[in-house]
């Protein structure tokens, strides 16, 4: 076989491309789709259905058959498993050289609405069937003992061409028969990570699911802090990244937009600062707010805390490294804007926290009252009907997140404001591939969503129903993640 040629029967060459599917746009409510699987080869999916509440039914649906095998992909200079043209050629004469035969791989990155495509390549060496992984895990190690760095993998992973199988969960809640709410939770506190379960227990919600990205960047115990906007019942636990996909939520209402938010200390004496975090780790020169929902010290770092009760009277000026107490917020500053706190928050002064969280498509604050909730999604995918992957502006404009497939937890609403929440579960060979990006829009489109978003999928892919987990999570287990998504009874 040719390095620049994949082993027959690999299939993989095509790139992945964006087709339109009609989506249910003018439909009255929510309502599953009686129209063939929008992956892989058409065909009429497996169904089930099973009543949750009055307006809130749950779809397991199965699609698709397994044809994918394994092969192995040997690694560039960079670590990565694609590079440039030529340097992918370099390393495909390094496998010859060791005795293997190598095939060189295109592979095209769709474009998405805010990122063009991306043309790479990959090396890769023979193929297997799914039962024989252990034949390509010898292959691995005998191209690493010739020095070079390989790993088995699953072909259904990569992102491009598959006929499956796919197994989803599908939560259809139909706005003109619910009469329960929509809630977020953070669990015991903004710091802890916790799983969904934990989560849907105290309100005894008939169906969640896990919510947007968490900080994994950070210290060990203040990795359930979301990356992205976080209200629960009307009060602001983590700032937005400006102009980041999310979900508000109100009373049984649910709608996509994008939002920022602003949050400003101000002195007495008209003296006014930034505060630039909410419930996370400071850096320096920053100015942070903690609320008691935090859940952990603040930061030791030298800096100033400032602590406010209800209205927002200062009655302590500390050093940091505390507990917030409850019914007390701090101001934490470090740097320049501890110098800040030090002249314009002294003991017995009042200090207001000016919050305002800005709905930019409407261009206004949200007013936020206790039946206001805000869940961060990861990135969008669909807008006023059309698929509209915004890669880029939500921070995953990467090849691993649009092109490659892993399980997802995705949201979507309809056109009268009903609301979908599915799972397609993944890394699962022969049992379930999961989906991109690409994937993830056409499957919302397909079950009549208008408006649709990407949450944080992976191992943290989760969706309870009746307090138990009804996906197949991809560790083999829930996972702790920073929040989750609440269908309330009431």
């Amino acid at each position: 076989m040719s390095r620049r040629t994949l082993a027959a029967g690999l299939s993989l060459a095509a790139a992945l491309t964006v087709t339109t599917v009609p989506a249910a746009a003018e439909q009255l409510s929510v309502k599953f789709p009686s129209a063939k699987f929008p992956l892989g080869v058409p065909a009429v999916p497996t169904t089930s259905v099973t009543s949750v509440a009055y307006g809130v039914d749950l779809y397991n649906v199965r699609a698709g058959q397994s044809t994918d095998g394994y092969t192995v992909t040997v690694l560039m200079p960079s670590g990565r498993d694609y590079g440039q043209q030529a340097t992918a050629e370099a390393k495909a004469a390094e496998v010859e050289a060791a005795g293997e035969v190598a095939g060189l791989q295109k592979v095209v990155r769709p474009q998405v609405a805010d990122a063009p495509s991306q043309t790479v390549y990959m090396v890769r060496v023979g193929l297997w069937k799914l039962e024989d992984k252990k034949e390509a895990e010898k292959t691995a190690e005998k191209l690493k003992e010739a020095g070079l760095k390989a790993k088995v993998d699953y072909l259904g992973d990569d992102g491009l061409e598959t006929t499956g199988p796919w197994d989803a969960k599908v939560v259809m809640i139909d706005a003109r028969a619910f009469r329960g709410s929509y809630a977020a939770s953070l669990g015991t506190s903004v710091a802890k990570r916790e799983t969904v379960s934990a989560m849907a227990k105290p309100g005894n919600a008939l169906a969640a699911v896990n919510g947007g990205f968490f900080n994994i960047h950070t210290a060990k115990a203040l990795q359930g802090e979301p990356v992205g906007a976080s209200v629960v019942a009307g009060k602001l636990l983590s700032e937005a990244v400006p102009g980041r996909s999310a979900v508000v939520l109100r009373g049984r209402t649910a709608r996509v937009t994008e939002l920022k938010t602003t949050v400003t200390a101000i002195s007495q004496d008209g003296g006014k600062l930034p505060v630039n975090g909410v419930n996370r780790a400071a850096a320096a020169d920053e100015l942070v707010l903690y609320t008691e929902e935090f859940g952990a010290k603040t930061p030791a770092d030298g800096g100033t805390d400032v602590v406010l009760d209800p209205a927002g009277k200062v009655v302590a000026v500390r050093a940091p490294g505390a507990a917030v107490a409850r019914g007390m917020r701090v101001l934490h500053g470090s740097g320049i804007a501890s110098d800040w706190l030090n002249q314009h928050a002294w003991k017995d002064w009042t200090v207001k926290v000016d919050t305002k969280v800005i709905d930019i498509r409407k261009g206004r604050a949200l007013k936020l009252t206790p039946d206001l909730h805000v869940i961060a999604g990861g990135v969008g995918l669909v807008r006023n009907g059309r698929t509209k992957i915004t890669a880029k502006r939500d921070g995953h404009d990467s090849m691993n997140m649009i092109l490659r497939r892993h399980p997802r937890t995705l949201l979507g609403t309809t056109r009268n404001g009903s609301l979908i929440l599915a799972t397609i579960d993944g890394r699962q060979p022969g049992v379930t591939v999961g989906a991109n990006f690409v994937e993830a829009a056409r499957f919302m489109r397909w079950l009549g969503a208008t408006e649709a978003i990407n949450l944080d999928g992976g191992g943290s892919t989760a969706m309870v129903v009746g307090g138990k987990v009804v996906n197949r999570p991809s560790d083999g287990r829930e996972r702790g993640v920073g929040d989750a998504l609440l269908v309330l009874p009431k």
